[in-house]
């Protein structure tokens, strides 16, 4: 369905003015590349339908959203459609739900949707709302990486993460950076020594 049952939306208002009082101004989720029942115009139209109500809920209290884009061939082409896995495709999109929504950009998805600095440089301060940074398996492709084997930033050095973040800076953006590696050696780890490595990882990277 298009239409969000009026109690949901009450509840994202309660929960967006706790959130307000904490002083959280962003929040994130991922859109994805393709699907399996609605051709990519119809796609567009329901994506715009269902987040509008949303990003309005969250204006009213001070709170921006990030739309995350998906890199990875393998899931871009595994449904019956195509959909938004780009940069500039995405921003196209948050542009249509409202003027509190932009990106959230993972330098993952960058690096496997082919992405550049400079089309990273064409961005303005306000386009982006959250960044997520890690690191790819050194040997593969990037057409051939897997979405969920990923390694800590900086770790291979595959990704130019120097690069990614020295363009986020020219562009004046001072909101969260995260990382995200899904590692299942890092998870094996525990909660403790992984929060260590990926701390290190940050700070060697210049996070």
């Amino acid at each position: 369905r298009n239409e969000y049952d009026q109690s949901a939306l009450d509840l994202l208002a309660t929960q967006a003015a706790v959130a307000q009082r904490l002083g959280c101004t962003r929040i994130h989720t991922w859109i994805m590349p393709a699907s399996n029942d609605l051709p990519f115009r119809e796609n567009f139209a329901h994506h715009v339908a269902r987040l509008q109500p949303v990003a309005q809920v969250l204006n009213e209290h001070g709170c921006r959203l990030g739309l995350e884009f998906i890199g990875p061939r393998h899931i871009r082409t595994e449904r019956r459609y195509g959909f938004i896995s780009s940069m500039d495709a995405m921003l196209g999109l948050a542009e249509a739900i409202g003027p509190n929504v932009g990106l959230l950009v993972d330098c993952y998805h960058w690096y496997t949707g082919l992405g550049t600095l400079a089309d990273l440089r064409s961005l303005r301060r306000d386009d982006v709302v959250y960044v997520h940074v890690n690191d790819a398996p050194a040997g593969i492709a990037p057409e051939d990486q897997h979405d969920q084997v990923r390694r800590l930033p900086g770790a291979t050095g595959v990704i130019d993460l120097a690069g990614f973040l020295g363009v986020l800076r020219e562009l004046g953006y001072d909101g969260p950076v995260t990382p995200e590696p899904f590692d299942k050696s890092l998870a094996a780890l525990g909660a403790e020594e992984a929060c260590k490595q990926a701390c290190a990882h940050m700070r060697a990277a210049g996070v």
